[in-house]
This record gives C-alpha cells, structure tokens and sequence, in this order.
C-alpha cells in the first residue's frame, strides 16, 4: 500500500509544523485502522420527492450510470433508495418516474470514510407527453423552486474546492457573478454595489443575525465564519429579485441547511486548518425510528498558526470557539422533528504596546479589548396534510452581545484614559409558519409568515473629553415585533412558460413602519436547453437597530432619540435575464439588472455627503444622529457566468461584471457609493485524478485568479486631523478616490486516500501566491501625524488535514 504510506508521511511532516494536533492525529489514525478485510467500498443511498409537493415517490428508478455493469434501484414508499458497494470515485446518478422530467445528478463524490447520503426530487411534466431532462447537479436549478432569477444552488463540496475559500460559505460566494471582493480580511458579501448589511441569513427557515466571529451590530461580515461547511447541505444563494417568503433584506439572501445526520451508521470527523480544530460526530438515535444525531465541535488555531509565524493582520492573538448541532427525530405520523442551534464566541485583546503598524482591528495610540456571542437554537416541526400539502412550523431564538473596550493610550507618557465603551444585546423569539400545497401539476401556492419579538439592551458611551466625562451614545432596554406575512403562487403555464408571483408585508411596532412588496417573476423556454426571465420586486428592510436607538444630547442636558421614527429603506428591483445549457455540463448565464433605492437615512439637520448606504463593511459603524428617510440610490450592472461543472476530471468557472453604484445625501449631490468598483473577474477551475493500483487515491489541483476595481474612500484632511480626536474626512469629496485594483491568485492542492472505512486527505491553499501588495485603506496615524496605506494579507500558506471514519 505505497500510497497509503505516502498521505501517512506527508501527515507526519504536517503533524510536525502543527505541534500538539500531531500526537492526536498520529493515535486517531492507528486506533481506527481495520481489524479485518473488506472491500474498499461505500453506500449511496437517499431519498426521491416531488419537488413542488415534497411527498416522497414510491417506484422511482436510481441509475448509477457509469457503473459497469450498470446498477441501479427501485424508490420504495418512503421514496428512499439504496445502492451498495460502491467504489471510490466519481458517479452520475440519473433519476427517473412516469410522468416526472428526467434528473441527472452528476459529480456524487463517494469516499470509504462517509456514507453518501442526497436528497433529491423531481418536477411532474406540464404535458406529459413531452420528454425533457433536467441537469439537476449543474445548478440550473436552485432548491427553491419558486425562484426565477439571480439564483445558484452551491453544495458542500464547492465550499471544500475552491481554492481561497477556506470553507467558508461566503468567501466561496465571492467567486459568482455580482458579488464584488477586495477585502481580504472580512468575508462581507457585497452584491451588486450594495451593502453587505442588505444580505439576509437564513438557517433551515431562520433568519439569523451576524454569523461570524468578531462580528458587529449593523454588519453581516467578519473574518472567521460560525457556519461550519462540513454541517450543511446544499443550499441557495440570491442574488436579486428574490420570492415572496424572503423580506427585510435590500441586497441578498443566503437561504442555508443544516443536513440530517446518518440514521444508520455512527461517523466521526476531525479536521485541522485555518478556521481551527474541529470535530464532528453523526449517528443514529434510533435506527428503527429514523432519528439521528449531527454535532461539530471548533476551537480557534490561530493562536498556534501566530507561534509559527503566520501573519493575520493583528499583533493580538485572537481566539474563538464555536459548536453545531441537528436532532431529527421523523415519524410518518405525527410529522417530523428536529431541533437545531448553533453558537460562537471570540474575543481579542490589543495592546498599544504590544501592537505593530498595520493591524487592522483599530488605530494605534489604543488598548482595545473586543469580543462578541452568537447563537441560534430552533425547533421545527413538518407534517403532511395528505399527499400534496405540507405544513412547517418552527420556533427559535436568536441572539447575540457585543463588547467594545478602548481606552487611549498617551504615547509619551503612557497613560491610560478611558475612551469608549459598548456592552449591548439584541437577541429575538420567532415564530415562523409556512404551508405549501401543491393544488394540480400546474399550481402550487405558498404561504405563512415570520414574528419576530426583538429584544434590545443597547448600552454605549463615549468620552472625548475627562473633564465632561463619559457621553451616553444609547441606552435603551426594551422590546418590538416585527411581523412579515407573505403569500406566493407558482403557475406552470405550460412547459415553456412559468410564472411566480407573491407578496410580503412587513411591520414594524416600534415605531409603527410598514411595507408592502409586490414580487414577480417570469421563465420562457423556448427552445431546449435555452431560457429568457425577468423578475421585478419591491424589498425593504429595518435600519440597523442600533441606529434607531442613537442619543443626541440636548441643550437642556436631556437626551433625544432622533432616529426614532425611521422608516424601512426600500430598493426596487428588475432583473433580466439569459441561461443557455451547453450539454449536459457546461452553461452560458447572462444576466442585466437595475435598482433602484429610496427612503435611505441620510442627515436631516445639515447637508452633507452621509448615507446610511455605504455602511457595514467594516468593524465600526458611524453614530449619526437627526437621520431622515429622504436619500436615494440607483444600482445598475451587467453580469456573465461561464461554468463547465466537474466531469471528466476537470471543471472551471469564469465570471464577470460591469456595474455602476450611486447614491445621493442631503446635499443633493450623487456620488459613487463605498461599494462602487465597477468591475469583479473571477476565473478558478480544477483537475482531480485517481491513481494507484485500485484507484484509491486522488490528487487534485483547483487554482483561482481574481481582480476587481479599487475600493473607494473618503481622502483625510492631515491638517484638521492634527489638532481632532479623530481623523477628519473631506465629505465633500466623499468616495471620491479610489485604490489601485485588486488582483489575487491562489492555489489549492490536496491528496485524499481512501482506505478500508477511513478516508484521509491533506491540502495545502496557498493565497496571493504572487504576493501582490493590495492596499486596504488610508489611514491617519494620531501616533505619527501622517497619512498611511494599511495593505492586505500577501504570501498566506495554509495547510488542512481531514479524516473521515
């Protein structure tokens, strides 16, 4: 077994450079080999359902169409299929059942380490005469079916392949059409020219907050993800002109879901990498139930990758922990359960004395000490209402604190004053119910509905001068709801026409703001394989809360709210668009848009340059006071998207997007946005070969280049900023300058070996390989007096190892 030893000594040589992770591993390996012989084979196996109704099909037929001699399997009632001893490799499954479109899943990874477990449908044939067949892996069809546009399905192994992703759903994002990058540090999704603040994050039909490490109130970004990839299933990613039952998001939604555990075999993970030490363990609560068990547990790294010199942009050792989990116990009578949570906690503690130059957590001449909690915990409950009406019901809550510490540190002296303090909670009790009927092969209507009771503890202060003393910037204790109704209907015209129309209404009590959105959207197919839509909608969505809650002190030492009575901000938006399947693993996507915003918060008691638009994509969010909803911005583009999906031993994909981003303040003018770099390009791809004796190893090689157009920034005024507290901006050239572009290439390398029921793989992902120097931002340095360029992560190496038994 020369390359079994092979893989062993490349993990002894990482398990040198990862100190105390080697022992572990190293015993781990040896106490789970194999007693005894067996075929190096695994099991695929799953289940098949109408994908408008989502009852199971009993009598489906599972093709595994490469295999030779060709295997294959009938559904039973549960609509579960199983096929057994299967080697490692590679596979296309083709589903089919009388009177459904054909499916062809393409690209099933099977591994000796892990059951391959899929869930799977099929859509009934408007005329069933007609013959068609659907590429269901190929992403032409996102999970929810009631989309029409802007949308892509992604899995778990996209989130493992592509090279700078570092596992992390968002970060892997970043390489589709309309999503820009050039932050290096924080994995904030900007969509289109607007603020990743405008994203919404759904969790198996939970919208959660901020779920990252280190994350703020008003942002949707951060450096380290809590959203463990190795938990969820395939999921959808929107881009635009979304359906009805999403609401209070501007730009975006990422409609995530945790899979179901292994009801039949118990199996373990452990993982080494940059996003920390993990283990995961899945198995069957009751096999003759059904009911299964799914948790992972990480623990931050980067304390350990700093000891061996790895350089992440702060002189600090953060730290940070994080922990999932899924229940499902299903029952063909009382419906099935499952409860679900996830949860992290980070902190970082900067010392001026101890800091270098450029660390990106804050300016020099600062102690800074930060740390933030999230989680999320729900429990959901579907049954069916006969064979073609579903009912789900889900209850959860959600919540997060974030602390803020900084105090100023005098460079001379080294005294210490305090400077500014945040200690606050938001957190919220949901209650979501959705009913989906399936009425004929033709109509399928959708409805129900999100209340949210948001709670608030906001306590924020800031002192400028010790002689006044501490500022109070909010401090409220209370509580609203936010309530979101929605209704939408799928018509199948025929088998060239589709329509989807909806509507969401939202409220919110606080301050008794309300919204009603008209959603709509249009598929035609004329011709196979070729596809025109259009899609229009009305989204709106709450101000940041923090920002509803800011104090202006008043002459008479009182305090106001003067944000109080803000209104939702609103974008309308049109979507055209063009897909075009080029066999059955290659397409053409293209795709024109245009929006347009209004009711933003800009300054209601001077004219100036300030729009609540070009905010959330940073670790501090400005404190305005006296905001009104009388700005306005208009987001316009062109995207294109070529893919060839992983066949044959290789895939790539080339994106690309031209697009402008303006906004307007109070002082009439309108101005790029922070967001508007006009143009992203992204260009990765891969190759994977099996080799050996019995094909049991496999090398693969995914590279990625990526550029965009330079970051925007408001030019310092160095005089003003001299004798000020804080840098002082030149608003009235606000986003007028720009950064030099951004460019970065990585590489990605790996060897994965599947022995007997265990399988291991070791990559390395190198980022920058070129070690081009992309700058971040301009600063002013209080310290020096001088203006200087922050720059992004260069050479960043990175090694992972993986065991799956």
């Amino acid at each position: 077994m020369p390359e079994l030893y092979f893989l062993w000594g490349m993990t002894i040589g990482l398990s040198i450079a990862i100190k105390r992770f080697s022992l572990a591993a190293w015993l781990l390996l040896g106490f789970f080999r194999p007693m005894h012989a067996q075929d190096y084979t695994q099991t695929i196996r799953g289940t098949v359902t109408d994908a408008d109704a989502k009852s199971p099909l009993e009598g489906a037929t599972v093709l595994l169409i490469q295999n030779q001699p060709l295997t294959g399997t009938y559904t039973d009632e549960q609509g579960r299929f199983r096929l057994e001893k299967i080697s490692p490799g590679r596979y296309t499954l083709q589903i089919t059942y009388l009177g459904y479109e054909t499916a062809t899943i393409p690209n099933v990874v099977v591994n000796t380490g892990k059951e391959v477990v899929l869930q799977l449908s099929l859509t009934e044939k408007v005329i069933q005469a007609a013959a068609v067949e659907i590429i269901a892996g190929s992403k032409q069809e996102a999970r929810n079916e009631m989309t029409t546009v802007s949308t892509r399905q992604f899995s778990i192994e996209e989130t493992q392949r592509y090279a700078g992703s570092w596992n992390d759903p968002a970060r892997m994002a970043r390489n589709f059409a309309g999503v820009s990058t050039g932050d290096d540090a924080r994995n904030d999704v900007i969509i289109r020219g607007n603020s990743p603040s405008g994203v919404l994050w759904r969790l198996d039909g939970v919208d959660i907050a901020n779920p990252n490490h280190f994350s703020s109130f008003g942002t949707t970004g951060g450096p380290v993800s809590i959203l463990n990839n190795n938990l969820l299933d395939n999921s959808d990613f929107m881009t635009g002109a979304f359906p009805a039952e999403y609401g209070n998001a501007l730009a975006g939604v990422f409609d995530l879901r945790l899979r179901k555990g292994n009801d039949e075999e118990y199996e373990f993970l452990a993982q080494i990498g940059v996003n920390g030490l993990e283990f995961m363990a899945e198995g069957p609560i009751s096999r003759k139930t059904g009911a299964s068990f799914l948790i992972n547990y990480r623990y931050s790294t980067l304390e350990l990758m700093k000891d061996l010199g790895i350089d992440f942009g702060t002189s600090s050792q953060p730290s940070f922990q994080d922990a999932s989990f899924k229940v499902v116990f299903p029952s063909p009578k009382m419906g099935d359960i499952s409860i679900f949570g996830i949860g992290g906690r980070s902190n970082a503690l900067i010392l001026d004395s101890e800091r270098d130059t450029s660390d990106f957590f804050g300016p020099a001449g600062n102690d800074i000490d930060i740390g933030s909690n999230t989680g999320a915990l729900g429990v959901q409950h579907r049954i069916f209402v006969g064979k073609k009406t579903f009912v789900r019901n889900t209850i959860s809550a959600t919540g997060g604190t974030q602390l803020r510490i900084v105090d100023a540190v005098d460079q001379e002296t080294k005294q210490i004053t305090p400077f500014y303090r945040n200690n606050s909670f938001q957190g919220k009790l949901n209650h979501s119910l959705l009913i989906n009927s399936k009425l004929s092969v033709r109509h399928t209507i959708r409805a129900g509905w999100y209340l949210d009771q948001q709670h608030f503890n906001l306590e924020e202060s800031l002192q400028i001068d010790p002689d006044l003393g501490f500022v109070t910037l909010a401090d409220f204790n209370g509580q609203s709801w936010l309530i979101q109704p929605f209704a939408q209907w799928k018509w199948r015209i025929n088998e060239q026409w589709t329509l989807n129309a909806g509507i969401h209404y939202q409220h919110f009590t606080f301050n008794g703001s309300s919204a009603l959105e008209p959603r709509l959207g249009l598929r035609w197919s004329p011709v196979d394989r070729h596809a025109f839509g259009f899609a229009y909608g009305e989204h709106s969505q709450l101000q940041p809360v923090y920002v509803y809650f800011i104090q202006d002190l008043q002459p008479d030492s009182t305090y106001l709210m003067t944000n109080r009575d803000l209104d939702f901000t609103r974008n309308r938006h049109f979507v055209f668009s063009y897909d075009w399947g080029l066999g059955k693993d290659m397409r053409f996507k293209a795709e024109a848009y245009y929006q347009q915003l209004r009711n933003v918060p800009i300054a209601g008691n001077e004219a100036n340059s300030f729009s609540l638009l070009n905010e959330g994509a940073d670790y501090v969010v400005q404190l305005r006071d006296s905001l009104i909803n009388e700005g306005t911005g208009r987001n316009y583009g062109f995207e294109v998207t070529a893919e060839k999906f992983f066949g044959n031993g290789y895939y790539f994909l080339l994106t690309g997007a031209l697009f402008q981003s303006k906004y307007t303040g109070s002082d009439g003018i309108e101005r790029n946005t922070a967001f508007s770099n006009n143009y992203t390009a992204t260009l990765l791809g891969g190759y994977e070969k099996a080799v050996g004796k019995k094909k049991r190893v496999r090398l693969g090689f995914d590279g990625r280049v990526a550029t965009a157009g330079g970051r925007r920034y408001t030019p310092i005024d160095p005089v003003a900023s001299a004798t000020s507290v804080f840098a002082v901006y030149r608003e009235d050239l606000a986003f007028g300058e720009r950064l030099k572009p951004y460019f970065r290439a990585d590489i990605r390398t790996k060897v994965r070996v599947n022995s007997r029921k265990v399988s291991q793989e070791v990559a390395i992902d190198i980022s920058n390989i070129f070690n081009t120097t992309n700058p971040l931002n301009i600063i002013y340095d209080q310290t020096t007096n001088t203006l200087r360029t922050n720059y992004q992560l260069g050479f960043f190496p990175v090694a992972q190892y993986r065991v799956e038994f």
